[in-house]
């Protein structure tokens, strides 16, 4: 009894599909030959009207003169401190710690020796430096100024965007 009602259901099924799929084709039909006489319709009614294009008006060169007028790559206002200021000194020989940026060193401890207080400084790679007062460090001319146990000072020269320089401090702090 099961199987014969599993197969009467399945019956069912496949004849409600097929009535479905008949229903939809014949609708198919129809509704093609009602969009034909809709297009029909529109095809018959007149055309509506286009805006006319605007009226382009004629392009108006510019010849420029320079003479008589600044540049237009150099400051237009000269800094007073650009002569008098302070400047690097591009003819000294670089120290090895001026090829990193301050940012990336590191103050790792100090070191007395020879009466001397050395600043150790870390790179990036690992490798571990001294470094006294008058030595540079940095990327922007810095000159070490002074040692303590914590901290390192460091007086940099950094363009001040109006041609000249400007000394500003900074420093390396011992990490913790």
């Amino acid at each position: 009894m099961g199987m014969r009602r599993s197969s009467i259901v399945r019956t069912v099924l496949l004849a409600a599909i097929g009535v479905t799929l008949l229903g939809g084709l014949s609708g198919c039909g129809k509704g093609l030959s009602d969009l034909k006489a809709e297009l029909a319709d529109k095809r018959k009614r007149p055309g509506g009207r286009i805006e006319p294009l605007p009226d382009l008006k004629p392009y108006e060169s510019f010849l420029y003169d320079p003479t008589g007028m600044r540049s237009p790559f150099q400051p237009s206002v000269q800094s007073s401190t650009a002569a008098a200021g302070p400047r690097p000194d591009r003819g000294r020989n670089r120290e090895f710690l001026e090829g990193f940026s301050l940012d990336t060193l590191r103050m790792v401890g100090t070191l007395r020796q020879g009466g001397k207080m050395y600043g150790l400084v870390q790179t990036k790679d690992g490798l571990v430096h001294r470094v006294l007062p008058g030595n540079f460090i940095g990327q922007s001319d810095g000159k070490v100024t002074a040692i303590t146990d914590s901290r390192i000072t460091v007086l940099e020269i950094a363009p001040d965007g109006l041609g000249g320089y400007t000394e500003r401090q900074a420093g390396l702090s011992l990490a913790n």
